[in-house]
């Protein structure tokens, strides 16, 4: 049987990190972060790291320990995480994954690689660029030749993922369709329980999404931004792609206002938001709960507690 984790997730600014401290201390637990950007250096506002004070003494892994000029991928995520998991396992400790990156969560708890093991940032490039002068029909017309079932699921505008499918038949040899299929059939490499927040009136996150924009801004996230920038990360490399960070990028290189910049960051972590929901809400196993207008931390740790015993996690 595969050991036992817990995951805790939901869209952003819902509360996860909160959670994730109370329950560790409740039961001596450990957080492994499964936040794509959290993961970098220097990327600390804009990401909602949490501080020392935030942490509580409970331990946090996987934060701050990549470099912003590196490309980061899911396959060096699973490595990564799954090292650290089984290390807290192995010390009769309890991991919580805690946070929004759903593709990290789930390539982590089913151990598949997702056909990044062989990840090959060059072969990303060459065929970025052959999408850039080709235009977008003709590369999803090159994939339909070699992976019909995949480009049937894909618009002409959705760049990355019709590299992303292109890559894997270059380097596995097989299509997306048939690797996705094949992986599916291997057993998980964890038991997570998994929790989910939201809150039950979407305007309430939405209008939390924003306010945490605008605090982010007023703890210095231009800042941090231009400090990226003066410290010569690209503008284009994955870290800046961050939302937040893309958008103050760009207004600091005179493309727009700080204000506007401002504006898109919020309409995009909306957007983002509903897209980690629309994730989250395809997997049955997920338990959900809902806030109303505020998150009441007391009551969640309560239930979550309540899910762990059920799931045998710790007892009653």
């Amino acid at each position: 049987m595969p050991p036992k984790i817990v995951v805790i997730t939901g869209p952003t600014a819902t509360g996860k990190t909160r959670l994730g401290v109370l329950l560790c201390q409740r039961t001596g637990g450990e957080v492994v972060s499964a936040d794509s950007m959290q993961i970098y250096r220097g990327m600390d506002i804009g990401t909602a790291k949490p501080d020392a004070a935030e942490m509580c003494g409970v331990p946090h892994h996987l934060m701050g320990v990549v470099s912003p000029h590196d490309n980061f991928s899911v396959s060096r995520y699973v490595e990564m995480a799954s090292a650290c998991t089984d290390d807290i396992l192995n010390s009769g400790k309890l991991p919580f994954v805690v946070g929004g990156t759903g593709l990290y969560i789930e390539s982590l708890v089913s151990g598949r690689s997702f056909a990044e093991a062989s990840d090959s940032t060059e072969l990303r490039l060459a065929l970025s660029a052959e999408y850039d002068k080709l235009g977008g029909e003709r590369m999803l017309n090159i994939l339909k030749e070699k992976d019909p079932e995949t480009a049937l699921k894909l618009h002409s505008n959705d760049k990355k993922r019709i590299i992303r499918a292109l890559e894997v038949i270059s380097l596995t040899g097989k299509t997306k369709s048939q690797h996705d299929r094949e992986t599916k059939l291997v057993p998980n490499r964890y038991d997570a329980l998994k929790i989910a927040l939201t809150f039950e009136d979407r305007t309430e996150l939405y209008g939390r999404i924003d306010r945490r924009v605008d605090l982010m801004m007023e703890r210095g996230l231009e800042n941090e931004v231009r400090t990226l920038l003066e410290r010569g990360i690209s503008p284009a490399c994955t870290a800046m792609q961050a939302i937040g960070y893309k958008e103050l990028a760009s207004a600091i290189l005179g493309k727009c206002s700080i204000s506007e910049a401002v504006e898109t960051i919020k309409r995009e972590s909306r957007r983002y938001a509903k897209r980690q929901l629309s994730w989250l809400r395809r997997d049955p196993e997920i338990r959900w709960i809902f806030w109303k207008k505020e998150p009441d931390f007391e009551k969640a740790v309560q239930l979550s507690t309540s899910f762990l015993e059920e799931y045998g996690i710790i007892s009653a």
